[in-house]
């Protein structure tokens, strides 16, 4: 029994975390949260930015212009696959 709950906590451990900026909040229950990554191009080496929108479920009520951090969960709905964790800074 103890090695399942070790194996459940070091699945836990494993999922993914990104920090974004909440780009929209008129869903209920939903924000869309902006995550921009710094990458390598593959052929010309040059760093370019990447922006990704993930669709996340918000206990915490976040509103457009704050930036959040969000984890990976199970699937919520047919495109929601993250939920907000914390919300590091509010909006001016």
């Amino acid at each position: 029994m103890t090695d399942r709950k070790e194996a459940q906590s070091a699945e836990r451990a494993s999922r993914k975390e990104r920090e974004g900026i909440v780009v929209s909040d008129k869903m209920d229950q939903t924000v869309v949260v902006a995550v921009t990554e710094r990458v390598r191009h593959p052929r010309y080496g040059k760093i370019v930015q990447r922006t990704k929108k993930l669709y996340a479920d918000d206990r915490h009520e976040a509103k457009v212009g704050d930036r959040v951090r969000v984890a990976e969960t199970r699937p919520l709905s047919r495109t929601k696959r993250w939920r907000v964790t914390e919300i590091m800074e509010r909006a001016r």
